[in-house]
């Protein structure tokens, strides 16, 4: 199914255009890539706060349509309110169908409810939860699921665990050694090595905080005497 982002070409650009657009009620956007110029943009403030609400909408490739004129593009940043959460600025790139894509997928863990280990008390310690790959426009997925329902105690899944999509690669194992760039992505492992993480990671936290603090009074002696 596509989604449709309906925009309209927008002509004042600077700080004070783009907050009367959102007076307005307009979101702010520009669209580059494809060996074109960047065009800039505007958006219906209600219309793609509701696109956004579907997952699916931040990894698809998008209908982006512009006053009638279609175009295929990726959501590539998107700005927010710190405070309202609204939308505030948004950066669409455009694609070539034929050309390969590098975009941030997110990962879903699935069979959860049928691992014994967890069944039993292990914890489920998620190390990466998107990762960055290559593929055409086409065969751009949703979302990569990792099954760890078979995971035993202690045992653990590396990006080389992961099934992949037909076309879909995962860029960090094409840089040459991939041994050096298979890093864990998920791991079951026991409560009591969990909580013993946390308990090495706070005194090392509050050592570092003393130490400061030694340094502060230190400088402070310093200053008295001079």
């Amino acid at each position: 199914m596509s989604i449709t982002i309906n925009a309209t070409v927008r002509k004042d650009q600077g700080k004070g255009a783009s907050r009367r657009l959102r007076h307005q009620e307009q979101v702010p956007a520009i669209v580059y890539g494809a060996g074109k110029e960047p065009s800039t943009i505007m958006l219906n403030v209600h219309e793609i706060t509701h696109l956004l609400e579907n997952e699916e909408t931040y990894t698809s490739v998008l209908d982006l349509t512009i006053d009638k004129k279609t175009q295929p593009v990726i959501i590539k940043d998107l700005q927010r309110h710190p405070a309202k959460n609204i939308v505030t600025h948004m950066d669409f790139l455009r694609v070539d169908m034929n050309k390969e894509i590098v975009t941030n997928i997110p990962l879903h863990f699935i069979g959860e409810e049928d691992n014994e280990a967890m069944r039993l008390g292990a914890i489920l310690n998620q190390f990466v939860t998107a990762i960055e790959v290559s593929c055409l426009p086409a065969n751009l997925p949703n979302s990569i699921e990792v099954d760890i329902s078979n995971l035993e105690m202690g045992e653990h899944i590396s990006l080389t665990g992961i099934t992949m999509p037909e076309g879909v690669t995962i860029l960090a194992l094409t840089h040459g050694d991939i041994e050096t760039h298979d890093q864990s992505v998920v791991a079951v492992q026991e409560p009591k090595l969990m909580a013993e993480e946390v308990i090495v990671e706070t005194e090392s936290a509050e050592g570092e905080a003393g130490e400061e603090g030694a340094d502060d009074k230190t400088e402070g002696a310093a200053d008295t005497d001079s």
